[in-house]
Parts: structure tokens; sequence; C-alpha cells
């Protein structure tokens, strides 16, 4: 985990450039004939990458943006009307069965099929109308890390290409250079604080909530104790309830419209006494962790990549192995 992790700027550079002249033709057809829909498609890891690629495209493309729930179809064996659909497939392996059958009944029902996968030789990559390799190489360990932020960099390399947006294509140029720096960030601050812990937040906003949920599923995955993801909205609505002295909570927050909002909750988790972890995330009190300097739009890729590296660091103190969880296998195959 930890060297697959480290690998992260390497998988950008690699990946935008290999995929450059495939999204210049996707993102002139986008433009052309628009989507009427998106829906994303993705278990696990793959499935927080698509709640941040649904921020970018209700944000950035303007379409309406949900995520499908694949045992409508692999279950139930029913698949409501996709004509004019966009489908996004996000998977690591492209195997799983229940996302397979998915897609194949989505694109009988009129949608068009674009998968991010990063076997781009599995069933779902060639089942597609369009495949999109996220080239992280291999990954051995069962936790994703750099085919997770590959992901991400496909959904937003997806949009730069699609909207024509200069910033976040100059954003996406600095970024590999960005992610060998994070990995750098020191967040061993943290070690001792969570190295018992049986519970604890995540929160995030915006761009930042799938960053959120990424990290609240490695917690469990690779050290063994419940953590739970909210947005900084949600969490006010009953979640709050719990969080009282010592109560670890980690934010995340990128310099959006959002950043208010989460640094108003950092405060009255602080007046209650928790313990807080601020990623981005202006304030006085809790520890602060380090984070890189980017554009909104990356800075939660570059938190995620820093995160890696401290949970990995994590889980071997909690004396386990982060690259082997209990009950788990790298390929899931669900139905």
């Amino acid at each position: 985990m930890f060297r697959e992790a480290s690998e992260a700027g390497q998988v950008a550079r690699r990946q935008r450039a290999a995929n450059a002249g495939v999204l210049d033709a996707l993102g002139k057809r986008l433009r052309g004939d628009s989507p009427r829909a998106v829906v994303t498609l993705a278990r696990g890891s793959s499935d927080c990458a698509a709640t941040f690629a649904r921020y970018l495209i209700e944000r950035r493309a303007g379409v309406l943006t949900s995520s499908a729930s694949p045992s409508v179809a692999s279950v139930y064996d029913s698949v409501p009307d996709m004509h004019g659909a966009l489908v996004i497939a996000i998977s690591q392996s492209g195997r799983s069965p229940d996302l397979c059958t998915a897609a194949a009944r989505a694109k009988r029902q009129g949608a068009t099929i674009l998968a991010l996968v990063n076997d781009a030789g599995s069933p779902l990559a060639r089942d597609a109308d369009i495949c999109l390799p996220l080239h992280a190489g291999p990954e051995r360990s069962v936790a994703a890390t750099k085919s997770f932020i590959a992901s991400l960099t496909a959904a937003l390399d997806l949009i730069a290409h699609w909207t024509e947006d200069v910033g976040l294509s100059a954003a996406l140029d600095a970024l590999p250079d960005q992610l060998d720096a994070a990995w750098q960030c020191d967040w061993t601050p943290a070690l001792p604080l969570l190295e018992s812990v049986r519970s604890l937040y995540v929160a995030g906003r915006g761009h930042g909530f799938g960053i959120a949920q990424e990290a609240a599923l490695k917690f469990k995955e690779t050290c063994g104790f419940h953590a739970e993801a909210y947005s900084a909205a949600e969490i006010r609505h009953g979640p709050m309830a719990i969080v009282g002295k010592g109560f670890p909570v980690l934010m995340f927050g990128q310099s959006d419209a959002s950043l208010e909002s989460i640094a108003d909750l950092a405060r009255d988790f602080t007046a209650r006494g928790a313990t807080v972890l601020r990623a981005g995330v202006p304030g006085e009190g809790g520890v602060v962790l380090p984070v890189i300097t980017a554009d909104p739009l990356t800075a939660p890729v570059l938190a995620i990549a820093s995160f890696y590296r401290m949970v990995n660091a994590l889980a071997v103190r909690r004396g386990l192995d982060p690259d082997s969880p209990p009950h788990l296998r790298k390929v899931t195959e669900t139905v």
C-alpha cells in the first residue's frame, strides 16, 4: 500500500499524456450532443470517486448526475429508461458481475457507457462504448490507493476537456508534481491521537465529500475501527449528538464556497471538546495537518494522497497489515 500510494504522481503524469487523444474526441462529442443526464455506476472506493465526479459534472457541466443502484439490474432485473443518458462506470478491475450487468442493461436501454477502468482488457472496458483507462498500473494491495487517485484525475480531465476549462487544464498540468509533494506532507501528529480510537467521523463538503467517504472507508478497511463520513451540512442533522469531549473528527476542506461552513463546524466541534484534525480547514484549536495549496478542484486529490501515507502508518501502529485486511479480496465480485 505504501509503495503504490507513493506512485500517484507518476500515475497522473502517465494518464494525462496517454488519454489526451481520447479525451479530445470525447469532449467534442459531449459538447456537440450533451447528455440529458449522467448516471454513475460504481462500488467501494470507486463509488467515492463517483461522488467526486458528481460534484464536478453538476457544477462545471451543468448536467444532472445521480448514482445508480447496480442491484436494480443485477438482482431485480429492471432498468429505467436510459435514453440520452451517459453512464460513467468506474472500476479498478472491471470484473464485478453486478457492475457489468448493470452497464450492459443500461446500454440496451439507450445509455452511452463510459468506462473509467484500470484493466483495459476487462469485460467492463471491452463492452463500454468508450473506455478511459486509468493507467494506474498493477495494484496488489487490497486497499486501493493509486487507482482511486487515478479515478479522480480521470474525472477532472474529463471535465476539463468537456467544458474546455483552461484553468482546470493548467491545474492538472501542475498536479503530478503536487502529488509528489503531498506524499511528503507530515501527518504523523495524527497517529497518537488515533492509535486506540474505536469510532471516528470524517467530514467534508462539496468537492471534498467524496474524499471524506474514501478516508472513512480506508480507516475501516486498513485500521479496523468504525469510521463514518458525513457532509459538513448533514452532520448537523442528528450525527452531531454523539460528538463530545475527546470524540475524534477528521475534517477536509478546500478553498471554495464550502470552506466557511466547514470551518464553522470545526469551531463547534472544538467547543464541544472533540479531538479535531484539520486538513485544509482554517481556525483555532485541534491538530493542523499540512496540505498542499492548490486549485480547489485538485486540492482534495492532494489531501487524500497525504492521508494515505498516514493511514498506512496508523494500520501498522495498530498491529495490522494494511495490504491484506481480513475478509477482503482485491476483486470483489457481487451480484
